[in-house]
């Protein structure tokens, strides 16, 4: 799949059939994520791999007030903060976005489908989330994404909007 086509045909998957990851996939959805730009190049983040059915279906009570989403999943991967890491003080949510991007990019790639659940700032989810995997205090969860083969098509989404286009001025 070529990169504009992945970006324009990427959505949101939150059903999945029952069918299990391969580590191969995993691990380039890993390496992918990892190949993300960062500002100094600090990399400040980490990845933890939920494959436990037990721990991603509690994750889904404790997370996101039961969603189906995780229950169905094969697996899921968090991205952590690491601030201590961080190439420029203040940048690692920008740096985890961009692997969190990638992430996603490659999923779709890959014939996975996945969606963003935000963590970051969102104090009941960071709790929920640290309740069920044991994240240092240090570090802060910043993003989490059930991971399987899609079970829905939703077609492509054209989203641009020349109203939203400024040039020189406002």
């Amino acid at each position: 799949m070529d990169t504009i086509n992945a970006i324009m045909s990427r959505r949101s998957i939150r059903k999945f059939k029952n069918t299990p990851l391969t580590e191969d996939q995993i691990k380039t959805l890993l390496e992918a994520a990892m190949q993300a730009p960062s500002a100094g190049d600090g990399r400040p983040w980490h990845f933890v791999v939920i494959k436990d059915r037990e721990k991603l279906n509690t994750i889904a009570d404790k997370i996101d007030e039961g969603n189906a989403m995780f229950k169905e999943a094969q697996a899921a991967i968090m991205i952590v903060g690491d601030p201590g890491k961080e190439g420029f003080p203040g940048f690692y949510p920008q740096d985890c976005s961009c692997a969190a991007q990638n992430l996603q990019l490659a999923a779709h790639d890959l014939g996975l489908g996945t969606v963003w659940i935000a963590l970051w700032s969102v104090k009941p989810r960071i709790d929920g989330i640290k309740a069920v995997i044991n994240v240092p205090e240090n570090l802060e969860p910043f993003a989490i994404f059930p991971l399987g083969v899609p079970a829905e098509d939703l077609g492509k989404d054209y989203r641009f909007d020349e109203s939203m286009v400024h040039i020189d001025k406002w």
